[in-house]
Formats: structure tokens, sequence, C-alpha cells
């Protein structure tokens, strides 16, 4: 083969592997990323700069204003453009409940200074609050917390047809809300018991809460702690009680696994 033959074929032959290395490059080359901003319309809402406890009185230093999305903020938030004042204006409040750090504030989780105290703050509409003394052996060892379960059971004495006295057991309500124990309303972190209280405050209806001070007057009150598992499927002051020891809303006081006489509940 003559000389110049040669070098066009060497030319050829380079250029062939340079037009494969660059659609090779091509084809491997990474897809380009485009960026594209796409502006949200948004509103500052008030949030909890941290964790907020129940019964906790605010200050403006537990609040904060945060970006939100217009389209998610509801009726109850509180925005700047409507109370740009609002930290200031909630300061002093009482929280209802636990708020985490970045949750929206709303006027139904903080009660204002001046409508009540912790306790009034807490409860449902409609209920009562109401004390009875315990203690360590009457009340699981004083293993019961605030916001625990109980059923309360009367314990008193009972003159009987011979004259002596019998022991009787009365259950007067069923899955029943404690509210505090001794001066405690929340259980605080790394707080294992109750201590020594001498007090439960327990939530009832206005009625419960008759029977109740009777109860206290006529013997001894136990509260038996319920399991957390009831409350998934129980709920309410008389929620969970043995059929066959309440009917309707009365209370059946049985002695011996008889029953003797009954005590209305409403």
């Amino acid at each position: 083969m003559k000389r110049p033959q040669l070098i066009g074929l060497a030319i050829a032959a380079t250029a062939g592997v340079m037009a494969f290395v660059m659609v090779r490059g091509m084809v491997n080359r990474p897809p380009v990323e485009k960026t594209v901003e796409i502006k949200v319309k948004s509103s500052d809402v008030l949030v909890a700069r941290t964790d907020i406890g129940l019964g906790q009185i605010t200050n403006d230093s537990l609040f904060r204003w945060q970006s939100w999305p217009t389209e998610t903020v509801t009726a109850g938030f509180i925005t700047r453009a409507d109370q740009p004042d609002a930290m200031t204006q909630l300061s002093g409040s009482i929280a209802r409940a636990p708020i985490m750090a970045g949750e929206p504030i709303t006027q139904t989780k903080l009660v204002r200074a001046g409508q009540g105290g912790v306790l009034a703050a807490i409860l449902p509409a409609g209920m009562r609050a109401i004390s009875t003394r315990i203690k360590e052996e009457t009340a699981v060892g004083n293993l019961i917390l605030p916001n625990d379960r109980v059923d309360v059971i009367l314990i008193r004495r009972l003159r009987n047809r011979g004259g002596q006295e019998d022991f009787v057991s009365d259950l007067l309500f069923g899955n029943v809300r404690v509210l505090a124990i001794g001066q405690e309303i929340e259980t605080r972190e790394g707080k294992k018991t109750a201590g020594s209280a001498s007090t439960a405050t327990l939530e009832l209806t206005a009625r419960q809460t008759e029977l109740l001070a009777l109860a206290n007057s006529m013997g001894e009150i136990s509260l038996s702690l319920r399991s957390i598992a009831d409350l998934d499927v129980n709920q309410g002051p008389t929620a969970g009680v043995d059929p066959s020891v309440r009917e309707g809303t009365a209370v059946r006081v049985l002695r011996y696994g008889t029953a003797s006489r009954s005590y209305g509940v409403n």
C-alpha cells in the first residue's frame, strides 16, 4: 500500500475514533437540571417557639411568627395580618392543653388572663372538679398520676339486722379522669410517682360531685387505676363499669354477692 493511502487511512481511523467518543459522551451526558422558582402566597402564622406545657402561663417569648402557605391557613389560626400584636395580647394566658414547638396557636388552646384559673382552664364544658382524700393504701401506692383514669370505690360501715357492723363496698363511678394529684396537674419529665399527696382531684358531672361529697362523709374513698388500653374503647365517667354492678343510671351495692340497695348517679 502506498504511503498516501496509509496516511489517509490513519486520518479516517482517527476521525472515526473521535466521532465515537463524542457520540458516547453526548449519550451518557446527565440531563440538565432546571430549577423553576414558584412563588406561593403565604401568611405569617403565630406558632409556639418552644413546647408549652398544660397549665403553663405564657409570655411573648414563647411565640413566634412563621410563614405558612395561605391555602393551608384555617379560620382558627392567628395571623399577623389580622392580629399584629397577638404575642403581646396573649402574654399571661394559660395553656388549656400541651402545645408542641412549631404548632399553630389558636384561641381554643389558650385561656386569657382573668377568664379562670389553671384548673378551670383545662376542665371540659359542663364538667366539675372535686377533690377527695387519698392515702398510699387507697390510691395504688401513690402511683396514680394526673390524666390517669380510675374507678371510684366507697368503703363504708353498715349495720346489719343483728345489730352488728359490716363493711360494704360501693362502686360509685367508673373510668373517671384524674385532673390533679395534690397540686400537680401535669406529670413532669423525670417524675415517676405522684409522691405523698393527700388529695386527688377528679373530673365529674355536677350530680356526681354531690354523690362524691356525700360519699366522703360516709366512709373511705379508694381509687382503682384503670389500664390505658381502656381509653380506646371506653370514655366518660361511667364507661367500662361491669354491667352486673351498674344498671342504667344506678350503682348497685353488693353484700356477699347479694344486691342490697342502689344509688342513682344522675
